[in-house]
């Protein structure tokens, strides 16, 4: 008799963590190639930018409505207007304008998206800004 309570609890356990996966992965989920870059030390008034690779890896299409970003030094550009369907890739630019900038610089970057990983709408890059050692002459 415990043997068959035992099995029978196990069963429902089984069956809820089975069902949490299921949920976990309905609906676009954005999957990056990598979600932080460093551009390193460059210089004050240095413009960079990197662009980040992604893949719909949910089950549904997915839908950038907007971009938010930290302040105006940082631009993000050429992302999909139209929906990314599953198993599609993307990628969106980032652009740096380092101008005014000095030190270590940490800045995110949100995209507004129906995905079901909400943690997945980030991205972030750092730079070590340095001081422009050149002298007019």
């Amino acid at each position: 008799m415990k043997k068959l309570l035992f099995l029978g609890v196990l069963l429902i356990l089984t069956g809820q963590v089975s069902a949490q996966t299921v949920n976990a992965q309905n609906g676009p989920v954005i999957t990056f190639e990598k979600s932080t870059h460093d551009f390193g030390d460059i210089v004050q008034g240095d413009k960079v930018e990197y662009t980040y690779k992604f893949t719909n890896t949910g089950n549904e299409p997915l839908l950038i409505t907007n971009v938010n970003v930290q302040c105006g030094c940082t631009t993000p550009k050429g992302w999909p207007r139209d929906p990314v369907p599953p198993g599609g890739k993307a990628e969106i630019t980032v652009g740096f304008n380092s101008a005014g900038k000095m030190g270590l610089q940490n800045k995110v970057v949100t995209l507004v998206s129906n995905a079901a990983n909400v943690e997945g709408n980030k991205i972030s890059f750092t730079t070590n800004v340095l001081a422009d050692k050149k002298q007019p002459q």
